[in-house]
């Protein structure tokens, strides 16, 4: 037995809000068109989302987690840590010590609904699409 699922992530207070929903295949569009309905606390909307695939063999008493994408942005622009830098906004300086600790060279901005600021990882896609922000 097998299910794909996309992770929906919106910005919470401290960690990521996070709603899963069964999708047919690892499909970027449909993700896209599910993304618009999906709401959380205080009107956060997803920034992106995950899929991942669960399987179960005939012996298995519960399913386990097979296979997980990177994540997928839902719009956002790349920075980079020396525009961060050069920027020298005093409001930043978390981000930049977080960005150097970490070795992060890069990050996404989203501002979907609320900002949220996430490291770019490899296996990451920045989509080019315009969700409506919420009112």
């Amino acid at each position: 037995m097998k299910q794909h699922f996309v992770h929906f992530l919106s910005p919470g207070t401290f960690v990521a809000e996070e709603t899963r929903k069964a999708i047919h295949a690892w499909d970027v569009d449909a993700a896209v068109e599910l993304a618009k309905g999906i709401k959380e606390r205080h009107g956060a909307t997803p920034y992106g989302f995950q899929f991942s695939t669960r399987e179960r063999g005939p012996d298995d008493l519960d399913s386990k987690e097979t296979a997980r994408s990177g994540t997928y942005y839902l719009g956002g622009r790349i920075e980079t840590l020396e525009e961060i830098e050069e920027r020298n906004d005093p409001r930043e300086d978390i981000l930049r010590r977080n960005m150097r600790c970490n070795g992060w060279d890069r990050v996404v901005v989203n501002d979907n609904s609320w900002r949220w600021t996430q490291p770019l990882r490899a296996r990451d896609v920045v989509l080019d699409v315009q969700m409506q922000t919420p009112k």
